[in-house]
């Protein structure tokens, strides 16, 4: 009989386990042991179902071989390349928690800084219409619609995927605590909607140019190309946007778009060519201008 080399490793603690998955995922995505070992246990709390405290308090059993298994898998997976939010199948942004699936953009915390402004211009209680174009999980869309529940929200995507997801979405939050009702509309941009006057629009388009060295990093690698890739050097999108949603705001109404740290200066161009007046922009939390808006003229 061969004798057992290292029969530690029969019984390897769920630390031991977290430790070698982190340094698997480290060496696979050239990140920091930190953030891999953060990412090696959200994947963990996903196989086990415990939270952090519950997993650092367990860290020195051993995990059964199905749990390992499934941790190992799922680690090897992120360490290729995933994204998390694919994995375990959702992503925490501003209140609440979202499905997420292939095929659809993931959220990101800079997108928070659109939904912050959004609900500094909606009162509280008075009735108001919005508008979220491409709306993709439905994040933004939900968000708003959950702080501002007089609010009537509407949500387009041309993508029949990422309309089944805002669905799902919208669903998952009630188990949350926020029933909300949003729209649903199939389609391309304002087009999809039928004719009506709105308060606020909101997008986050399309914006990274086709040759852009960052669309082979990252999560960005396994993310639907037609939620990211604009023509004309990212930009296309946003003049139809703009030049579609002056008639369909009111007079006073707001129009805000979510774009690349580096677009600011020209989404701005084209909201003034348009007609469109008090423009501005906010930084997202890394200090990049990240949301641009423009009011169409009383």
């Amino acid at each position: 009989m061969t004798p057992v080399e290292n029969p530690a490793s029969l019984d390897e603690c769920l630390d031991a386990v977290l430790r070698r998955c982190g340094e698997r995922i480290m060496a696979g995505r050239g990140c920091d042991r930190a953030e891999a070992l953060f990412e090696a246990r959200l994947l963990a709390g996903f196989v086990t179902g415990l939270d952090t405290t519950a997993l650092m308090l367990r860290g020195d059993r051993p995990p059964t071989p199905s749990v390992q298994d499934r941790l190992e898998s799922l680690c090897e997976r992120r360490a290729a390349g995933e994204p998390v939010a694919y994995l375990i199948g959702e992503r925490g942004f501003w209140r609440y928690r979202f499905r997420a699936a292939p095929g659809v953009l993931i959220p990101r915390p800079d997108t928070e800084v659109l939904v912050e402004w959004a609900l500094e211009m909606l009162p509280r209680t008075a009735p108001v219409r919005v508008l979220d174009l491409g709306t993709g999980s439905g994040a933004i869309a939900l968000s708003i619609a959950a702080e501002r529940s007089h609010a009537e929200v509407h949500a387009v995507d041309r993508s029949e995927v990422a309309i089944q997801l805002t669905a799902r979405n919208r669903e998952f939050l009630a188990e949350q605590g926020a029933s909300v009702t949003v729209g649903l509309w199939q389609g391309d941009w304002l087009e999809a909607v039928a004719p009506a006057t709105v308060d606020l629009i909101v997008s986050n388009p399309p914006y990274i140019a086709a040759d852009d060295p960052h669309l082979a990093e990252g999560d960005l690698r396994h993310e639907p190309v037609e939620a990211l890739v604009a023509d004309e050097a990212g930009l296309a999108d946003y003049r139809r946007i703009i030049i579609q949603a002056r008639p369909v705001l009111r007079p006073g109404g707001w129009l805000l778009l979510e774009h690349g740290f580096r677009q600011a200066r020209a989404v701005s161009g084209l909201l003034e060519q348009a007609g469109f007046e008090a423009i501005d922009s906010r930084r997202d939390v890394a200090g990049h201008p990240r949301v641009t808006a423009g009011r169409r003229p009383d």
